[in-house]
């Protein structure tokens, strides 16, 4: 699935809830699914259903934000990771680690 399509999903399915909840409830969901996120990855075994999980609300979360911004992810993601390094502009970087 396209970030796009997807994008478009979410807005099919939670724009009146999100519109609701607005654009600083939409940050506040969105920053405690990190911190879910964070949580599993505390743990010396960490479980991939659950890391996958959050992963998906996180990415879910901010589509949402992006709806209500009214930000086309797929454009923004286009332009800021062109397929090249930002900085080095190679594929791989070859920025100093």
């Amino acid at each position: 699935m396209k970030i796009s399509e997807f994008q478009k999903l979410i807005k099919d399915i939670y724009i009146k809830r999100d519109l609701n909840r607005g654009i600083n409830g939409t940050f506040i969901w969105l920053i405690e699914e990190i911190g879910e996120f964070a949580h599993i990855l505390r743990n010396k075994a960490i479980d991939e259903k659950n890391a996958s999980e959050e992963l998906a609300d996180i990415i879910a979360w901010t589509n949402s934000l992006a709806n209500l911004l009214e930000i086309d992810l797929e454009s923004a993601v286009s332009k800021k990771y062109p397929g090249i390094c930002i900085k080095c502009k190679a594929k791989p970087c070859a920025c100093e680690k």
